[in-house]
Parts: C-alpha cells; sequence; structure tokens
C-alpha cells in the first residue's frame, strides 16, 4: 500500500512537471502569435530583458496579458469543477453545466449596464453573486422534495436541470448584451467565453482572486478525501460535516464566478479536466486537484492558441474549442451515468 501511494505520488509529481513544460512551451508559442507574427527567438530574447523596444512593447504589454488571463481562468474552472465534483459526490457537476458560470455572467452584464462607470475590482463581486445565485437555482429545482427518496439530488436530474437554468440565463444574458449600448455590449463581449482582448486590467482583476482561491482549494483536499467517504463516516472523523461542504462550495463558486470575469463561460474546462487529472493520478484530491488546476491551464491556453493560429486574421473564441471536446464527453458520462 506505501509503495503503490509512492508511486502514485512520483507520478503525480512527473505528469505535473510535464504540464508545467507543456504550459511553458505553448505560452512561449502563443507570445509570437498576433497579427504581426513574432519570431520564438525573439519571444525568448523579450523573456530574458533583451530585445528592441518594440517587440518588448508587443509581447509583454499586448500578448502576455492573454495568456496570463488563459492560464488563470483555466486553472480556476478546473479547480471549481474537482470541487463541486467531490462536494456534491456528482461525476456531471460543473461550473457551466450546474448553472454557476451563466449566473455569474448574468450578473456581471446587469451590474455594468447599471454601472457603467464601476471600478474594475467590483465586478468579480456582482459575478460571485450571480453564481450562487444560479447554482442555488439548479439545487432547488433538482431536489426531489418528500417522498420516500427524501431531498435526494439525483446526479442526471442535476444535470438536465443545470443545462436547462444554464441555457435560461444564457439567453437572458444574450438579451440584455442585444439591448445594451455598443460601447458596453463591446466591453462584455469577453462573456461569450474567449480572452480575446485580455489586458492588463482584466489580468489584475483576476489574479487577486486566484492568488487567494487556488491555495484555498489545495487546502480542501484532505476535507474533500473526507467528504467522499459519506456523510456518516465524515462525521464519525469529526469533520462538522455542513460547514466542511459549504466552505468547500463556497471556494469552488467563487472561483468559477472570479474565472468568468476573465473569460466569460469556457464550456466544460470544469467537468473535463478534473475527470482527465483522476484518470492520470487516481481520486486524491491532493494530486488531484493540482493536475486539474494545470490541465485546465494548458486545456484553454491551447484552445485560445488554436483559435488564433487556425484562421488568422480571424480569431475563433476558445470556448467553442472547449464545448467541442468537452461535450461528446458530457454525453458519455449522461448516458453512462444511471
Amino acid at each position: 500500500m506505501i509503495h503503490t501511494s509512492r508511486y502514485t505520488g512520483r507520478r503525480a509529481l512527473f505528469i505535473g512537471v510535464l504540464l508545467l513544460g507543456a504550459a511553458l512551451l505553448l505560452g512561449i508559442l502563443a507570445l509570437g502569435l498576433g497579427a504581426v507574427k513574432t519570431p520564438t527567438g525573439d519571444v525568448v530574447q523579450v523573456l530574458l530583458g533583451r530585445g528592441d523596444e518594440l517587440t518588448r512593447q508587443l509581447v509583454l504589454e499586448l500578448r502576455a496579458p492573454r495568456i496570463v488571463v488563459a492560464l488563470l481562468t483555466g486553472a480556476m474552472f478546473a479547480a471549481s469543477g474537482a470541487m463541486m465534483q467531490g462536494v456534491i459526490r456528482n461525476p456531471l457537476a460543473s461550473p457551466d453545466i450546474i448553472g454557476v458560470g451563466a449566473g455569474a455572467g448574468l450578473a456581471a452584464t446587469l451590474f455594468l449596464l447599471a454601472w457603467p462607470g464601476a471600478p474594475p475590482g467590483g465586478l468579480p463581486w456582482a459575478a460571485l453573486a450571480g453564481a450562487w445565485a444560479g447554482f442555488a437555482l439548479v439545487l432547488l429545482l433538482s431536489r426531489e422534495w418528500g417522498g420516500h427518496t427524501g431531498n435526494a439530488l439525483h446526479p442526471v436530474r442535476l444535470a438536465l436541470v443545470g443545462v436547462a437554468v444554464a441555457a435560461a440565463l444564457g439567453a437572458a444574458q444574450q438579451l440584455v448584451l442585444v439591448r445594451a449600448p455598443d460601447g458596453l455590449g463591446a466591453a462584455l463581449s469577453f462573456l461569450t467565453g474567449t480572452v480575446y482582448g485580455a489586458d492588463a486590467v482584466r489580468a489584475a482583476r483576476v489574479l487577486p482572486w486566484a492568488l487567494v482561491l487556488l491555495p484555498a482549494a489545495l487546502l480542501c483536499a484532505r476535507t474533500l478525501d473526507v467528504l467522499n467517504l459519506g456523510e456518516d463516516l465524515a462525521t464519525s472523523l469529526g469533520t462538522r460535516v455542513g460547514a466542511a461542504r459549504l466552505f468547500c462550495l463556497a471556494v469552488a463558486v467563487a472561483l468559477a464566478g472570479a474565472a468568468v470575469t476573465g473569460a466569460g463561460i469556457l464550456g466544460f474546462v470544469g467537468l473535463l479536466a478534473p475527470h482527465l487529472a483522476r484518470l492520470l493520478v487516481g481520486a486524491r484530491h491532493a494530486r488531484l486537484l493540482p493536475v486539474a488546476m494545470l490541465l485546465g491551464a494548458v486545456l484553454v491556453l491551447a484552445a485560445d492558441t488554436l483559435g488564433r493560429a487556425l484562421l488568422p486574421p480571424t480569431e475563433v473564441p476558445a470556448g467553442i474549442f472547449t464545448t467541442l471536446v468537452g461535450a461528446p464527453y458530457f454525453l458519455y458520462l449522461l448516458r453512462r451515468t444511471r
């Protein structure tokens, strides 16, 4: 048992190093892409503190914030999905599937419509409130109140209700965007699921939340493992189950809400990355969470880089590629879950 645990730990470390390397290589590649392509050698020179002023401005001021936003939001969506799956004990749980992302997007839209001159720091708080509202609505509609099942929360029912609520909230958001003034509509274009146009302001808006919430998610690893043992056993081990669930869900919902303000709703990142991580390193959250974060970051950065390179000068939103990959897997899970 000890030998197996050490082997799995070394495997998780090896996979983590590989993912970090992949993120670094993708980042360097992405820094060279754009309307004016920059050779990889020039990008490396800029990162080493050299290079001419124009190339430095192009790479560091215009492209680097986009890379930062893609990496942070990918990691945050993945961590949020892994925590939701752990707390709700539902393999179909994901921020975009159970209404969290759509609620955050609608709230952010309404917030900027009502307060166009709001400081950048206010947007994540509005998104957080909307994320909680969307999540609470899905939970309320998913429960089978009363009867012989008690207050049951069936995985497939939760997923189907979540998809319906997310679609309704997304439609409401699009209606608001259509009616919004031209300038505001352009300012909210990132909510469609893209990191296009990400600048230093948007990166600075997401970064503080990531610095607080991603470590908080890692600190929840042992609690999530205990919660997965079931309520009775968790209680017998001294865990205050209600408080533990509430804290973990608060972190998960906040992660998704803050990520939406950086890249909009990136479909299925929060579903796909935790499942891939579980296949690679097992179900223990001390290994699952960091690997899922790295997978989510690489997935979003790869989707954005592909979207920029596929049909230049047109840019395909990253959310389209994550949805194309994640939607078939979601249908597979839906079919497999009884």
